[in-house]
């Protein structure tokens, strides 16, 4: 009875503590990449690409927000400073979407494959790439760099992940109007 106490006990306490996130913030330790690794302390609850970012998708009926960078990248490293550090647009992105980071130099074969979908959906295929996926693999709108705050003529993340929202609610204009990967096993 005591075992069974403390094993409910764990289970309320991994429950009440867990928005999916792992204990350090996000699902990125452990990875190899320094691009990743340099995100392990984000608020944003990073996956690194793979089933289980798909998988919460699906279970959550959400978009995925695939952020593509490199350690290299100014712009890159603007991004991850200003907008996903940012604790509103954190709360955001943690609430609406399933978060993605991929390194552009260790998936150079994903990453061409996403450079070549935007661009035939005609949009920013340079870096960094801001890049919304279904959870069955439609890529259906991206951007670039995108500031916290809108500047000038550029949008700000919010204002193109509401966009993004937008046309994830009208699945039929996805079904037209976006480019099919395969979902990540």
């Amino acid at each position: 009875m005591g075992r069974n106490i403390f094993a409910l006990m764990l289970g309320l306490i991994s429950i009440a503590g867990d928005n999916g996130a792992q204990q350090n913030g996000n699902h990125l330790g452990g990875q190899r990449s320094s691009y990743l690794q340099r995100a392990v302390s984000q608020p944003v609850d990073w996956y690194p690409w793979g089933a289980p970012a798909f998988q919460r998708a699906k279970d959550l009926n959400r978009p995925i927000l695939l952020d593509v960078g490199a350690i290299w990248c100014p712009w890159c490293s603007l991004m991850d400073r200003d907008t996903y550090t940012n604790i509103a647009t954190a709360d955001y992105i943690n609430q609406h979407f399933v978060a993605v980071k991929v390194d552009f130099d260790a998936s150079p074969e994903l990453v061409a494959q996403l450079q070549r979908a935007q661009a035939v959906l005609n949009l920013p295929a340079g870096l960094p790439l801001t890049s919304f996926i279904t959870a069955e693999g439609k890529l259906y709108f991206g951007a670039g760099y995108l500031p916290a705050e809108h500047k000038g003529d550029k949008q700000s993340f919010r204002e193109a992940a509401d966009e993004a929202l937008a046309r994830f609610a009208d699945k039929s204009k996805i079904d037209q109007e976006s480019f099919q990967f395969e979902v990540a096993k």
